[in-house]
């Protein structure tokens, strides 16, 4: 078992990006606001040299059961790269598109299901996105639904055009 470090039950067996030592010692740990993420400033003890890691409580999510019929592990990180896409060059920020993952997250846990069709995360994220931001949301929706032709991809903006916002 790895000892621990800096008196707050941190391990200190963590990979150094410099030098891939694999001890540390923590120097400072903050908890988020939320306090659902444990942020930790590291100097390793081969080299000296700082890095940051991030702790995060693992959650119970249900497997994504793709349109093929294939099952994946729940990707938090794959749902936040799609919004990042959808949202680049946008007046996006980073906390709100966290926000939507977030969101997302808690609602698939909440549903306490052992399964979850991509077609509702995805349609969770587009209802998100609506809200936030048209140009993205649209962005998202041409990747997602996979448009045949021009006419499909008309119907979804006329349609966009038409709702209102909330």
């Amino acid at each position: 078992m790895p000892a621990l470090g800096a008196g707050c039950g941190a391990p200190r067996t963590m990979k150094c990006p410099f030098c891939d030592n694999l001890e540390s010692k923590v120097i400072d740990s903050r908890l988020s606001k939320e306090g659902d993420l444990t942020r930790r400033r590291r100097e390793c003890e081969r080299c000296g040299k700082r890095f940051t890691t991030y702790e995060r409580l693992e959650e119970v999510l249900p497997m994504v059961v793709k349109k093929d019929g294939r099952r994946e592990v729940f990707d938090r990180q794959k749902i936040f790269h799609g919004i990042q896409k959808a949202c680049e060059k946008r007046p996006v920020s980073v906390p709100a598109m966290e926000q939507i993952v977030d969101d997302i997250v808690a609602w698939a846990q909440e549903s306490g299901a052992a399964e979850m069709s991509s077609e509702s995360i995805g349609e969770r994220v587009m209802e998100a996105l609506h809200l936030l931001d048209g140009v993205a949301y649209v962005r998202f929706a041409s990747v997602y639904r996979s448009f045949k032709d021009l006419n499909e991809f008309m119907l979804e903006l006329k349609d966009l055009l038409g709702k209102p916002k909330g």
